[in-house]
């Protein structure tokens, strides 16, 4: 009965832990993106007025480098390559002030701000 009772506890003690960690995970995610998706906003805003330049583009994706650092752990690689890419072109258009094609860019990318946290957030869609 004594091991039944110290395996019960132990099995608690990790689902706590797990749940823990699903939770932090959670937040973490949802806050970068948050802080993610004003910075594109901003980006969006002056590129709509023509007034953005390659500076404001380059200052974003400056960001999301040292922000995908720490999202690597949680996001797989092919959603961070994904946004990756489409900043770059981004970054590339505004630069060359084509804000005609930057503006779709940026629309994708905040979508994918939106989207990506949701779509590792601990639910029941996303554990059945």
């Amino acid at each position: 009965e004594g091991t039944m009772i110290k395996s019960l506890a132990a099995i608690a003690a990790a689902l706590l832990l797990l749940i823990g960690a699903a939770v932090f995970e959670n937040i973490y995610v949802t806050n970068s993106f948050e802080n993610f998706h004003e910075e594109l906003r901003t980006l969006y805003e002056k590129t709509d007025g023509g007034n953005a330049t390659g500076g404001d583009a380059e200052a974003v994706r400056t960001a999301w480098e040292a922000r995908k650092e720490k999202l690597h752990v949680w996001l797989p690689h092919n959603d961070v390559n994904r946004v990756d890419d489409t900043l770059s072109e981004t970054v590339r258009l505004v630069a060359e002030g084509d804000y005609d094609l930057a503006l779709p860019k940026i629309e994708i990318l905040l979508h994918l701000a939106e989207t990506l946290p949701a779509s590792y957030a601990l639910s029941l869609s996303n554990i059945f």
